[in-house]
């Protein structure tokens, strides 16, 4: 991996993750079938096609509870131009192939996601595999970047959990990596996206805020 990322991953960064949930699911077809219940279990044969012969994947979740209805958390997590909002490393989001919310569509994410050695900024081209505006769920692959993480899937999935609140599942798997740990990679991206989740309250109000001055 062309990162600082190395380092972590083999140990000498070590985040405090006690509020993380880390989750090894062996049966891939288990993760998107029934945690996301957008992809239809009686049609993976694609998907059967492009896992044939590769090695298992590393698997993790993180999850939150974000202070406000369904409806507005998703609204922030499901638009592309809203990234930055509550990812704070993220810097620029472009639109480079099809429309937002059908599958396929294509974006570039660049920013800090991922220090560089060389001090550049990180950039990640991602595909748009699955969306689902009734369930509030999306998957999204990682087609190529400079952060080493190539063929990485992120899924995002939104629960009522009453009171006005919601909870956010977000989980991922990646290939593994030589020469690195699967439980420090997982760690560090679950810390990572973790502090994400954090962030979508404040992205929420800010964007209220906005509303309100406007008006």
């Amino acid at each position: 991996m062309h990162s600082l990322i190395v380092d972590i991953i083999k140990g000498t960064y070590q985040p405090k993750l006690d509020t993380i949930i880390n989750i090894r699911i062996a049966d891939y077809y288990i993760t998107y079938t029934t945690f996301l219940g957008i992809i239809n279990p009686n049609n993976i044969d694609n998907m059967a096609v492009e896992t044939e012969g590769k090695k298992r994947k590393w698997h993790g979740s993180v999850s939150g509870i974000v202070d406000s209805p369904l409806d507005k958390v998703w609204t922030i997590v499901s638009q592309s131009k809203r990234l930055s909002q509550w990812m704070p490393m993220v810097e620029r989001c472009i639109d480079l192939v099809g429309d937002e919310g059908v599958p396929g569509y294509v974006r570039l994410v660049s920013g800090f996601m991922f220090p560089q050695q060389d001090g550049e900024r990180s950039w990640i081209k991602e595909r748009l595999v699955a969306m689902d505006s009734t369930s509030h769920s999306y998957v999204y692959k990682m087609e190529a970047s400079n952060v080493g993480l190539d063929g990485s899937i992120n899924s995002l999935k939104l629960i009522d959990y009453g009171d006005g609140s919601t909870l956010v599942n977000w989980s991922f798997e990646i290939d593994p990596l030589e020469g690195t740990l699967e439980d420090n990679i997982i760690d560090y991206l679950g810390f990572l996206y973790k502090s994400c989740i954090n962030r979508i309250q404040g992205a929420i109000e800010d964007a209220n805020k906005k509303v309100y001055e406007t008006c």
